[in-house]
């Protein structure tokens, strides 16, 4: 990671936006945070009970909101330790605190360059392009209000920076220690993502990034990246090398519509019937450990590995390591050195951290990355 903290300079920025998408915090909060979610679709307020029975398992409280809290505080402390003079504000897509309600009060406060750090690492529709149309609907919001709009950035996807990946590398050495020593040597390694429609992953990332016939455009080849980063690192780490799959969780969709597989559920099955010993589920999709990942994996996926007699362990998530704080400060200082690289050529240009083959993404997304399901406007890209 380079050295950016002799005098770092957050020009032309004057705040930073943590962007998620937030939670229900308590059992009256799930039917209304699922309406948001699926506003638009139709689906009946009976349905949304029965979605919701995930949150009910733990008494309708998400994880994802406090630990942004965290993520909030360990980015303040970072900022605040290196001299990063960078206010951070947080805000969700369908929970409180609301995007618009956050970007409101950023407006207030005189902010007119904001930075966004979305809790998505990766390219997809999901992932990138709808956070986009949400800060697009919350600007078009305070237009509305008549109040001054600031010009929004968002921060270039981070899987592969070191600050996100090495902390799941430890995470994965941490999860292999749990396992018994019989059991360790011969673990396989389990990469899990969210399973999203082949069509969307087919179409993730720019153009040229396009697949078909469910190869899985940007959006696989950078878990596959990450995954291949991770399984060396840890080779080289214990010596032993593990044998490793990229596989999906969280499927949502209709069942006719083809999705990114095989499930978790479904490989643990495949595993046990080769005889494996033991399985490290490493979920690289996720930021934090929310609901997906406590109920998909802590929960579900763990029953599945007791009913088989399958011994697993589960690798924590980034979350709020400070390693990963740290990641954020220098991608905000190397997006800020590129914006007066580009007003000023005689400024120093940024040097742009990535492991891994893929290399650094791009900092605006170009047309037709991540297309939209319908014609939507959509804020910080160029369409």
């Amino acid at each position: 990671m380079p050295d950016q903290s002799v005098q770092p300079s957050p020009d032309p920025y004057d705040a930073l936006l943590l962007l998620s998408f937030g939670g229900p915090e308590g059992p009256e909060d799930v039917v209304p945070f699922l309406e948001n979610v699926t506003r638009g679709r139709g689906i009946p307020r009976e349905r949304l009970k029965e979605v919701g029975r995930h949150y009910f398992l733990f008494d309708g409280v998400s994880p994802i909101n406090a630990q942004n809290r965290e993520l909030l505080h360990a980015l303040r402390k970072d900022f605040a330790e290196h001299g990063l003079d960078l206010p951070v504000y947080w805000g969700n897509r369908n929970w409180a605190p609301y995007l618009t309600d956050t970007l409101r009060e950023m407006t207030a406060d005189g902010h007119r360059r904001i930075l966004v750090l979305a809790t998505s690492a990766y390219a997809s529709y999901s992932g990138c392009r709808q956070y986009r149309e949400n800060l697009a609907d919350a600007l078009a919001a305070l237009e509305g209000e008549g109040l001054p709009l600031p010009r929004v950035d968002k921060l270039r996807h981070y899987f592969n920076h070191p600050g996100f990946v090495r902390p799941m590398v430890d995470a994965t050495l941490a999860a292999l220690a749990e396992l018994s020593e019989e059991h360790r040597a011969g673990a396989h390694l389990a990469f899990t993502t969210h399973s999203i429609p082949t069509a969307a992953a087919d179409t993730s990332g720019p153009v040229e990034a396009h697949t078909e016939d469910g190869e899985g455009g940007a959006y696989v080849a950078e878990h596959l990246d990450v995954a291949r980063l991770i399984a060396d690192a840890v080779r080289e780490e214990t010596g032993a090398p593990h044998p490793w799959r990229l596989v999906y969780q969280s499927r949502s969709g209709a069942p006719h519509i083809p999705w990114l597989e095989p499930d978790i559920c479904d490989h643990l099955e495949e595993l046990h019937g080769e005889g494996v010993p033991a399985v490290v589920m490493v979920p690289i999709g996720f930021v934090s450990d929310h609901m997906e990942v406590k109920y998909d994996l802590d929960t579900e996926a763990t029953a599945k590995a007791a009913e088989l007699g399958l011994p697993v362990s589960r690798a924590s998530t980034v979350g709020a390591d400070p390693r990963f704080a740290a990641g954020v400060r220098d991608l905000v200082l190397e997006r800020a050195a590129t914006e007066r690289f580009a007003e000023d050529r005689a400024a120093a240009a940024p040097e742009r951290c990535a492991l891994g083959a893929l290399g650094p993404s791009h900092d605006v997304c170009p047309v037709g990355c991540c297309p939209a399901r319908s014609p939507r406007p959509a804020a910080a890209g160029s369409d």
